[in-house]
């Protein structure tokens, strides 16, 4: 890119939506906005997934146009070596180790403005304005659910414009559709207040009821309406600013039918250990330990990257040993070592020793506990940060609780009376899951999507994820 490529300022906005688990089969009848800008100049593709092909990895593979080898988010957490600790969820762009296709634009651009709604490692990013989730965690163990926004003061100004972010809809047992709604309708406040050059805005809502029903529940025909009318919204109030768009999506959400407790199987085998903790005169809990364990999982739906304490790394029969045992259990389908995930760019320093990926019709639980009556307090709870994985089953309640809305009841009295109290409705009945994303899915056609105006595509090409980096900057420059 030379200097002839330069411009000083932007003739078009572009709005990049992705829809969290929306695919190619699913356009047709229950897309009728987004089938208008089919009929409009635009184009869709499938869009080839990273591996894994999870939220945040996705997402780094579209704004840095690179592989996870090279950006460094092998997943939605990984393994802290030098803390000994699991991080899940973690949420500061430094994180990202490429530059952001922002970082380019304004290199070239000085004058470009950038939103970030919702997007994940929102904060400290290099754009103009962003928003995200961001709870206040008080002394007390007690947390106040919040959002965090740059410039400071943004979300409170959308706030009382628009209510209150509906943070229960984002996740846990009541996600829905208000969650999405909420950010289409701040996307459009954010938008009208500091009309930005690039807005990303981030709709998750068919994560939800996929994973929890399965793509082939009859309801997901109304759930996939409902996304689109929320775009729909977005399309509308835009078209006066002339803006473009963009669409995407992070992955495929595909039928599951069993779950595979890796964690367990290494444990069976010895190679974790656990420390326990006595919490009543007739209670013991367990918590993996992971600086003591020879090696362990961190679960991340379909994907799972398998850390070998220091001595244990330099043990080659034994890590060979343990990608025998897990080649050998039932709904894993592969189990790859440092050198074959070069192949699949993943290669990394945070990523596992080795990597295991289940079958198409499996996941992986972070479970490490063999009996469940000493699982740990936060197994019941709403917790994403304490897990050694990722837990879909926060997004029901335990159908053994008999009268659920009297069992909260008393968790919230508890906690107005300053009582020790435990939200413990999260079931450990990983059969309820129906849905699942992590591997690449066997047919594109079910995995990610791509919408974008026809000039920018080659009717030919097959679009990978790390691509939409480049889409993203020929809006802006020619290239």
């Amino acid at each position: 890119m030379n200097d002839a490529t330069r411009t000083k300022s932007v003739t078009q906005p572009l709005a990049v939506l992705n829809i969290v688990g929306l695919s190619p089969y699913m356009l047709g009848e229950n897309t009728p906005n987004i089938n208008k800008l089919l009929e409009h100049g635009y184009q869709s593709h499938a869009l080839l997934t990273e591996f894994p092909a999870v939220t945040t990895t996705a997402q780094a593979a579209m704004l840095t146009g690179k592989q996870a080898s090279s950006h460094g988010i092998v997943g939605n957490g990984w393994y802290f070596r030098d803390l000994a600790e699991v991080g899940f969820w973690k949420q500061s762009n430094e994180l990202v180790q490429a530059n952001k296709v922002w970082d380019e634009l304004k290199a070239l651009m000085p004058d470009i403005k950038v939103s970030k709604l919702f997007w994940w490692y929102n904060m400290y990013a290099n754009v103009d304005s962003s928003i995200t989730p961001r709870p206040h965690y008080l002394a007390d163990g007690n947390k106040i659910f919040d959002l965090y926004s740059s410039p400071n003061g943004l979300h409170q100004d959308i706030e009382r414009e628009i209510g209150t972010f509906p943070f229960f809809n984002f996740w846990g047992p009541k996600a829905g559709i208000g969650a999405s709604e909420w950010i289409g309708k701040a996307a459009i406040k954010e938008f009208e207040k500091n009309r930005p050059d690039l807005q990303l805005v981030y709709l998750p809502h068919l994560d939800y009821c996929l994973q929890k029903l399965g793509p082939n529940h009859p309801s997901i025909a109304q759930e996939i309406r409902a996304i689109d009318k929320v775009v729909g919204s977005i399309i509308e109030a835009y078209e006066k600013y002339n803006v473009a768009f963009l669409l995407v999506s992070e992955y495929g959400i595909t039928e599951v039918k069993q779950a595979v407790h890796i964690n367990k199987i290494l444990r069976r085998a010895g190679y974790i250990q656990v420390r326990e903790t006595r919490i009543s005169a007739n209670k013991v809990i367990e918590n993996i330990d992971c600086g003591a364990s020879s090696a362990f999982a961190v679960s991340d739906h379909q994907c799972a990257h398998i850390y070998f304490n220091q001595k244990s790394q330099q043990d080659a029969e034994k890590i060979e040993a343990v990608k025998t045992l897990l080649m050998s259990t039932q709904g894993v389908d592969k189990v790859l070592d440092k050198v074959e995930q070069e192949a699949l760019g993943l290669r990394h320093e945070r990523s596992g020793d080795l990597v295991a990926i289940s079958k198409a019709d499996a996941w992986f639980t972070y479970y490490f506990w063999l009996d469940d009556q000493k699982a740990p307090e936060f197994a019941k709870t709403v917790d994403i940060h304490r897990k050694v994985g990722y837990d879909p089953c926060e997004m029901f309640v335990d159908p053994d609780i008999r009268f659920p809305l009297l069992h909260i009841a008393g968790r919230v009295l508890k906690k107005k009376l300053g009582f020790r109290y435990l939200m413990d409705v999260t079931p450990l009945k990983p059969e309820l899951v129906k849905g699942s994303h992590g591997r690449v899915t066997d047919d594109p056609n079910n995995g990610a999507i791509l919408v974008a105006k026809e000039h920018l595509l080659s009717p030919d090409k097959q679009y990978k994820q790390t691509d939409v980096f480049d889409l993203i900057k020929r809006h802006f420059v020619a290239m």
